[in-house]
């Protein structure tokens, strides 16, 4: 489903997703909880602009106007850890990113210091205390006590949080992959699908499966891995060192849990920064298709929601268009906005047929069905057939055809 959703999403929108994640990570990396503290709610408006310390907050969790933009950890986190970082991306300084986190983290470690992430209060003494083990493992114990089997006095209630579950990480899963393959310019153009689609859509899918059994966080795919894929990590390579080094932080916890959020909040800004360029292949010209485009841009952060962004896109996408069709429909083709032929389009023939390509491999007897088929290059001159170089897509061939 997952699949058929990705090629079946028009272009417009499935561009839109990767710009709108970007703007979601930048509003992570502002806010307070997860960032630099440069932006927090309001009551007279949405947000507003913060950057206070933390002990002059007003009850409603602003900042007074004396106090905006003041906070040195902000400061620290803007320079040390975005100023820095986007230099030494500029010279393609590898480990870039890393190095800004953990310079800004030894500045932020020392107890003595304005900018310390472990001030003498009783909540930064236990988390100092935590920080002192370096080295630390909590055994697992009643793991299993978070179920809840019994779900007969819940009625429909139960159902309804299923299903919007259910939708919730069917739409951000998907979104989140598009988003991050298109990122790392891995999307085929002819069938707008990545390399190993189907097996990363079956992984997250169990995986979210069994930690919600567990009851630990959602275990799927995050935006964050935008920052990995800047820094070059665009194999199966990536994952496996990712899983090791997730494992070695079981050991470390102490360390990696005291890496403050103003760390880390200029690297989710820049990523956003990388995920934003590709809104200039949104089709601007044409209303039906910019409109839902922006729809989704939008409301992925504002609403805290990538679900919500790409709901909000489909959704209005097809008021629009249909209407539109309809009255085309209806006029004989005479009534058509005056640019309708620069729209991009949709068609329900998803390219590559409505199964995804290994269902089809399966079905014709393929043992290695998992594997893609190697794409063929057919020169129009001659008539020879060559495979595409490894690496290419039957885009970067210009001339020859591709069967």
């Amino acid at each position: 489903m997952r699949q058929w959703l990705a090629r079946a999403i028009p272009r417009s929108i499935k561009v839109a997703t990767s710009v709108g994640i970007g703007l979601f990570l930048t509003l992570i990396g502002l806010s307070y909880s997860e960032g630099l503290g440069l932006i927090v709610g309001s009551v007279a408006t949405p947000v507003e602009l913060a950057g206070c310390s933390e002990g002059n907050k007003l009850d409603d969790g602003t900042c007074p106007d004396w106090d905006k933009m003041r906070n040195p950890v902000m400061w620290i986190g803007i320079f040390c850890g975005g100023i820095l970082t986007v230099l030494l991306l500029l010279y393609r300084v590898k480990g870039a990113i890393i190095f800004g986190i953990v310079l800004v983290s030894i500045i932020s470690w020392p107890r003595n210091t304005p900018v310390t992430y472990f001030p003498y209060t009783p909540l930064g003494d236990s988390a100092f205390d935590f920080f002192k083990k370096v080295v630390d493992f909590h055994p697992i114990e009643n793991i299993l006590n978070v179920q809840e089997w019994n779900i007969s006095g819940y009625g429909s209630q139960f159902g309804l949080a299923l299903i919007t579950f259910l939708y919730v990480d069917i739409l951000d899963c998907t979104g989140t992959l598009y988003a991050m393959a298109s990122f790392a310019d891995l999307v085929d153009p002819v069938t707008q699908d990545f390399e190993g689609s189907s097996t990363g859509y079956m992984v997250d899918a169990l995986s979210i499966s069994i930690g919600s059994l567990l009851g630990v966080p959602p275990v799927t795919a995050f935006v964050e891995s935008g920052a990995g894929i800047s820094e070059g990590g665009k194999t199966g390579l990536t994952a496996v060192v990712a899983g090791i080094c997730f494992f070695v932080s079981i050991f470390f916890a102490p360390i990696f849990a005291s890496i403050p959020p103003w760390a880390t909040g200029c690297v989710l800004i820049l990523v956003g920064t990388m995920m934003a360029r590709s809104v200039t292949d949104i089709n601007w010209k044409y209303l039906g298709d910019a409109v839902p485009a922006f729809i989704t841009i939008t409301l992925m952060p504002f609403s805290y929601s990538i679900a919500n962004g790409l709901i909000g896109g489909i959704c209005s996408y097809i008021t629009i268009n249909v209407i539109v069709w309809l009255i085309k429909l209806c006029s004989g083709g005479r009534i058509v906005p005056p640019n309708y032929h620069e729209r991009d389009g949709w068609d329900w023939r998803l390219p590559g047929g409505v199964l995804p390509p290994w269902v089809l491999r399966a079905y014709s007897g393929k043992r290695a069905f998992w594997r893609a088929d190697e794409a063929v290059v057919v020169d129009t001159v001659t008539g020879m057939e060559s495979p595409v170089p490894e690496g290419k897509t039957s885009s970067d061939n210009g001339g020859p055809k591709v069967a």
